[in-house]
């Protein structure tokens, strides 16, 4: 099904997240898209997940274009209308809340607001330390926007990290299939299993 599709691929600085993005890149490679990387300025960050230049490397290596980092070399995206779908994998904090408040400020938020204006859709993958304190209203808001999916998500640590959520990547590809459709893959929330089972 996804043969042929150009799905943009935005990737912002949930770096303990990235290992488990990698592999779904992969496979939507393995499926037969055409994958356009664009990244957040978190990726250029050295973590104690690994170097940023490594990991942009990795994703050069996967998706065989140049990465989109900047406002001006994303914004080209809307009015040239060649994305099928944008997923952002994974989605911190941070971008869920400048996309549901409306905040442009670097590429791959840019990427985002020029491919909705496409009418198309856009999946999001969540990994946030805040999705059930500061971010649960902005969740709420983006999870009732025309043309906004998410992938299954869960709190992955209910007694250590209460408020954390994060999306079950194992799930991309169905969410995907079902978002080009402009429908959600159901059910949207999934519960974990507890760390101490």
């Amino acid at each position: 099904m996804l043969k042929g599709k150009k799905i943009g691929v935005v990737i912002t600085g949930s770096h303990c997240t990235l290992e488990k993005a990698m592999i779904q890149l992969k496979e939507l490679k393995k499926q037969g898209a055409e994958l356009f990387p664009i990244i957040s300025s978190s990726m250029f960050l050295d973590t104690r997940f690994g170097k940023g230049s490594h990991w942009i490397e990795e994703i050069k290596e996967i998706t065989q274009k140049p990465v989109i980092s900047g406002v001006v070399e994303a914004e080209p995206i809307g009015p040239n209308k060649f994305l099928d779908i944008l997923i952002v994998i994974p989605c911190t904090g941070n971008t869920l809340a400048k996309l549901a408040n409306a905040i442009t400020d670097n590429g791959a938020l840019m990427a985002i607001k020029a491919h909705l204006r496409n009418n198309r859709p856009v999946v999001l993958a969540v990994s946030t330390n805040d999705g059930l304190s500061q971010n649960a209203s902005n969740i709420a808001r983006l999870i009732t926007h025309r043309n906004i999916f998410f992938v299954p998500f869960g709190q992955d640590n209910p007694q250590g990290k209460p408020f954390s959520l994060v999306a079950n990547l194992d799930k991309v590809l169905p969410t995907i299939e079902k978002a080009l459709s402009k429908n959600q893959v159901q059910p949207i929330l999934i519960e974990y299993k507890a760390k101490n089972d």
